[in-house]
């Protein structure tokens, strides 16, 4: 969801190495709202900050520098403000939570046996979910890790994909256990 990173190794089905940090597109919100009010004393709400995130924001180095006007609150005077913004300064403020994430999945490679560490170099690290999104955050991580990285199709809505899938091959399976035990009975 969007308060967790999820980053696990999964071989043959099996969850191999997994672990989860609660960093998410939330936690984004959240320290875009902090570092707007601690630089500019200018209060926004989590909304606003989604909206930067989604429309300028990106965590790896770009040359096109994108620019986005807000509105909010003057901490100080507590009357409604309005100022620009760019892209390179909400990189600035990703970069914590962004740089928890990819400790976390250094960690977690770090854990990961030998033979399935050679397969995920070869077959790189699929992204999935709305954090995922987030411009640069593959070619970040992909930088960092040495690894690449794939953002899925459909990331927002894979997982419930899977899921979907999962299930209809779990039923699947249990009425073709049901014949089986029925024919062997």
């Amino acid at each position: 969801g969007g308060g967790t990173a999820e980053i696990s190794v999964i071989s043959l089905g099996d969850m191999v190495n997994t672990s989860s940090i609660r960093v998410g597109g939330n936690k984004f919100d959240e320290t875009i709202v902090k570092h707007i009010q601690n630089v500019h004393n200018l209060m926004i709400g989590q909304q606003t900050a989604e909206r930067l995130k989604i429309e300028i924001g990106n965590v790896a180095p770009d040359k096109n520098i994108e620019k986005m006007e807000i509105k909010g609150r003057d901490a100080i005077t507590g009357l409604p403000r309005r100022m620009e913004i760019d892209s390179v300064e909400i990189r600035e403020a990703l970069k914590e939570p962004v740089n928890m994430i990819i400790d976390e999945i250094k960690s977690t490679l770090g854990h990961t046996p030998p033979e399935l560490a050679a397969d995920i170099v070869e077959r790189g690290i699929v992204m999935t979910g709305g954090g995922s999104m987030l411009k640069g955050l593959a070619k970040l991580i992909s930088k960092e890790t040495n690894v690449p990285v794939i953002l899925a199709e459909r990331p927002l809505e894979c997982v419930a994909l899977g899921a979907g899938e999962a299930f209809e091959l779990f039923k699947d399976m249990s009425s073709d256990r049901a014949m089986y035990d029925r024919i062997n009975s």
